[in-house]
């Protein structure tokens, strides 16, 4: 199946097991009055809203890139799990105030021991929900299914909580455990929420992403070649599953353009291949004026004024550099 027809696929599945679930935890709630099963209700309706805003960033961060878009429509994916992350903050603030008003007023619980089996089995459903999302949305490389995923089984978790808070009210008859658990429910709900919304905002203003980076310079170590003299001013710019990195390459200058965009576009093409990350590199070209000469290996060279004593380091901190860092001032 091509990617773009499993990712819809995904995404259908997601919303229809979240409905199903969320109708679930409706029924448990409903008869059993509980705050604490209203609360786990209140996040699969989040997962619904979610998962049904996924689907629309799968579809729109498949289009391809245009003139208003060059970079392509990835970063919809982005958006989505800030704004899934935004849901599940406003979900813990209204679990909260009714938990609170519950623990005021006084709880009255009924038909728990179905109740909670019910909600128990739907809560099963949704861990295996949320572990299949969040493998899938690894192999897409789509941060949106990724987020659902683990919304979702965050979820799962936050059902066993309850479960056993529950049974405690069973066995102990302390009504008030009840109010106590929705609200605990509401405060974890609420840091998830901000996490989320935190990590996609990152991403949707570009912050550097260290894992990413130590990726890219580990496959530029292994498929450097002894005229790819060193790499700076490396950017990385993340659009959904899709890479874009710029950066600077130094080679010998004695190379003509020709040969010089030749070895730089074919070097660009095995780092992202040795990466397995899918994307492009738009690489920069600068001549070694003639400074590196102690750290270049190209021979034979016929404007070499050092012998080599040592391969120029390509390292994190080395490709953030700017030219004259690298090069020194030029004369």
């Amino acid at each position: 199946m091509p990617e773009k027809s499993k990712r819809l696929a995904i995404a259908f599945i997601s919303i229809g097991a979240s409905v199903f679930i969320l109708i679930l935890k409706w029924i448990a709630f409903k008869m059993t009055g509980s705050s604490a099963l209203k609360s786990d209700a209140l996040e699969s309706v989040v997962n619904v809203v979610a998962a049904a805003f996924a689907l629309f960033a799968v579809i729109y961060a498949e289009r391809p890139a245009d003139k208003e878009h060059p970079y392509g429509h990835g970063k919809i994916e982005f958006f989505s799990a800030a704004f899934e992350g935004g849901l599940i903050t406003l979900a813990s603030v209204l679990i909260i105030y009714d938990a609170i008003n519950t623990l005021i007023s006084g709880p009255e619980l009924k038909n728990m021991d179905l109740g909670l089996a019910i909600n128990v089995g739907a809560g099963a459903l949704n861990g295996l929900l949320g572990l299949f999302l969040i493998r899938q949305g690894r192999q897409l490389n789509s941060e949106a299914i990724q987020a659902d995923g683990h919304h979702i089984l965050s979820d799962f978790i936050t059902t066993l909580g309850i479960a056993a808070g529950l049974l405690l009210v069973l066995f102990t008859g302390w009504v008030w455990l009840d109010p106590a658990i929705a609200l605990l429910v509401g405060l974890v709900l609420a840091k998830t929420g901000f996490t989320l919304v935190k990590k996609s905002s990152n991403a949707l203003i570009d912050t550097q992403d260290l894992a990413q980076l130590s990726l890219i310079v580990n496959g530029i170590n292994i498929c450097r070649t002894s005229d790819i003299i060193a790499i700076h001013e490396l950017r990385i710019i993340r659009s959904g599953r899709h890479i874009h990195v710029d950066m600077h390459i130094v080679v010998p200058e004695f190379h003509d353009i020709r040969h010089a965009h030749d070895l730089v576009e074919e070097f660009g093409s095995r780092v992202m291949k040795e990466t397995g990350l899918e994307g492009e590199v738009h690489s920069h070209i600068d001549p070694c004026y003639r400074r590196l000469c102690r750290n270049c290996k190209a021979s034979p060279c016929p404007i070499r004024q050092h012998a080599f004593e040592k391969e120029f380091a390509i390292c994190e901190s080395d490709v953030i550099k700017t030219d004259l860092e690298i090069l020194g001032s030029r004369i």
